[in-house]
């Protein structure tokens, strides 16, 4: 970050100075050139690159101070007539008005690709809305890293709610990255954020998603291209429910396990991947099935963590073709101690950035939850179903 900011404060300051420099080094030339050359046409240029690099008020300023110059008889001797350095000077002059009408339509062109941004950001940012700091006693942050430049979000997604029947959090994937599966995305958050309220039961939050996924399909295919065959889609969704006594149930469709941060004796945290069963296929490649029975989870303890995460993080690759070690990354995360989830998604975040430089094939995207609910008395038992 520090070699960043110095890098731009050169630039800015090289760009401020290259006017100048020019200017200078016209002069210095048309004062010492021997072969008898008129270069001072050159000092057009300089308001051209001014207007460019600093703005229009420094444009004019020097283009005013060029033009001057153009009419001065500079060096040994006065190699042109008064006729060509007033056809310079106008030159000059022509070049400035030029340069200051293209510098405006530029500014107005940037303000208006600002304002286009900012909608567009409103708009994506609608659809996986920034999650509140703590819901019910649970402490979340989650971020996303899009493939696609320019955009805030891509095909990962999550959401966390309180709902009546605990606190309720979908992470899902869905096929393709970046701008084109925005529509899915929204379609299936929105779908979970009505669901997750509605149904007592989470197999019924996940049958929801799978006919909003249906009729989004189905509606892409009736508007899309005629004659021209669309690729198979379909989503990954990883469904939870974290109850008030701290158990986890979960419902899998093709999405990662999540990661589970548990203390030891000593109070150093350790990282767990769960693997409590093999996952349904993904919604879209086949109905569900008659019976959705709930996975469940190690229960959390008050302190322990739950890491979520997309395939992107562990898919990611750096310029040797080295997949991102995420386990890794999480255990140096809570090395030296268990830290705020916002803490332990912005280390992972920020190892993955170093891994991959920057440089993202797929969407990230990873949501931490921390259970800071007071212990219950009694013992936590890992639950069958919905008493």
């Amino acid at each position: 970050m520090i070699r960043t900011r110095a890098l731009l404060r050169c630039r800015r300051i090289f760009v401020l100075i290259l006017p100048g420099l020019w200017v200078s080094g016209v002069l210095a030339w048309e004062c010492v050139n021997p072969l008898g050359t008129e270069f001072m046409q050159l000092l057009a240029a300089a308001p051209a690159i001014a207007c460019a690099g600093t703005g229009r008020r420094r444009c004019v300023l020097l283009g005013g101070l060029c033009a001057l110059l153009a009419l001065l008889p500079v060096g040994p001797v006065a190699r042109t007539g008064a006729a060509a350095r007033l056809g310079t000077c106008c030159a000059i002059l022509a070049v400035v008005a030029a340069s200051y009408l293209t510098s405006g339509r530029r500014l107005r062109l940037l303000g208006e690709l600002e304002r286009i941004r900012e909608v567009a950001a409103t708009a994506q940012l609608a659809v996986l809305r920034p999650l509140p700091p703590r819901i019910e006693g649970i402490t979340l942050a989650g971020v996303h890293l899009s493939a696609s430049e320019g955009a805030l979000i891509g095909g990962d997604l999550y959401e966390v709610l309180a709902t009546p029947h605990g606190v309720r959090l979908v992470m899902g994937d869905v096929r393709g990255h970046g701008i084109p599966a925005i529509a899915t995305v929204a379609a299936l958050l929105g779908s979970f954020r009505d669901a997750a309220h509605d149904e007592a039961e989470l197999p019924d939050v996940l049958r929801r998603l799978e006919r909003a996924l249906q009729r989004h399909l189905g509606e892409k295919a009736r508007t899309g291209p005629p004659g021209r065959p669309e690729p198979e889609d379909f989503a990954t969704v990883l469904l939870l429910e974290v109850r008030e006594e701290g158990h986890v149930a979960a419902l899998n469709c093709g999405h990662p396990w999540p990661h589970h941060l548990t203390r030891t004796a000593d109070g150093t945290s350790r990282v767990v991947a769960l693997e409590p069963g093999e996952p349904l296929p993904p919604l879209g490649l086949f109905p569900l099935p008659a019976e959705l029975p709930l996975v469940p989870l190690p229960p959390l303890a008050p302190g322990e963590a739950l890491v979520l995460h997309t395939d992107g993080a562990e898919d990611a690759r750096d310029r040797a073709g080295r997949l991102f070690p995420l386990a890794g990354a999480l255990a140096d995360a809570v090395r030296s101690a268990p830290p705020a989830p916002a803490a332990i998604v912005e280390r992972v975040r920020a190892a993955l950035l170093r891994h991959t430089r920057g440089l993202l094939s797929d969407d990230f995207a990873l949501l931490a939850i921390r259970n800071d609910r007071p212990l219950l008395p009694g013992p936590l038992a890992l639950p069958c179903g919905r008493s």
